[in-house]
């Protein structure tokens, strides 16, 4: 009787913390700029920290009002999961662009899942939850989308045309080849 209640309260104690992962949180080196790791929020990016460069390429983003109106409808069924490196040049342009799109589609927010990776030596584009794993993270950001809980397919690094065009034929299921594609196998 004792080594099943080991088991459990081990198990619970697991549990317990796996759902604590603290949210928002940043990485202080000395001598380097702070970055965010782990799942991290929108309201995390426009922070102090974030905020100049978020900013700027959220709010001077022109977006495709066309397109976003064609899949804004389809694209709210879709669960989006982005993986990003505040510290990395791609995130910082295209991350504030595709949350713009969001924003503009009136995408469900409770759809989306952003990850931040982090940059140290020991553990490149991983997070403290480990997120990343079995999903091929090479390149950020990663823009991946969901239906009914499957990968349909996704952005890496950057759009082959357009975040709005690309977005459209994941989302209609149109032939779509991201970019570094040579690992990926989609059904």
């Amino acid at each position: 009787m004792k080594l099943s209640s080991l088991i459990i309260t081990l198990f619970l104690s697991y549990a317990i913390n796996i759902n604590a992962q603290k949210i928002n949180q940043e990485v202080n080196i000395e001598n380097q700029q702070a970055f965010l790791l782990g799942e991290i929020t929108i309201d995390a990016l426009s922070s102090n920290t974030y905020k100049p460069w978020y900013e700027q390429n959220f709010e001077n983003y022109e977006t495709d009002q066309n397109n976003i109106e064609v899949f804004k409808d389809k694209l709210s069924s879709f669960k989006i999961l982005i993986f990003m490196g505040t510290w990395c040049g791609d995130s910082r342009r295209e991350v504030p662009r595709f949350l713009k799109i969001l924003k503009s589609a009136n995408y469900p927010i409770e759809n989306l899942k952003i990850v931040a990776l982090d940059k140290r030596k020991e553990s490149y584009k991983k997070s403290p939850q480990g997120e990343e794993w079995g999903l091929n993270i090479r390149r950020v950001p990663t823009f991946i989308f969901y239906k009914y809980g499957r990968e349909v397919n996704r952005i890496i690094e950057t759009p082959i045309t357009t975040l709005e065009n690309d977005i459209l034929k994941i989302i209609s299921q149109q032939e779509y080849i991201p970019n570094y594609t040579s690992s990926l196998h989609f059904d």
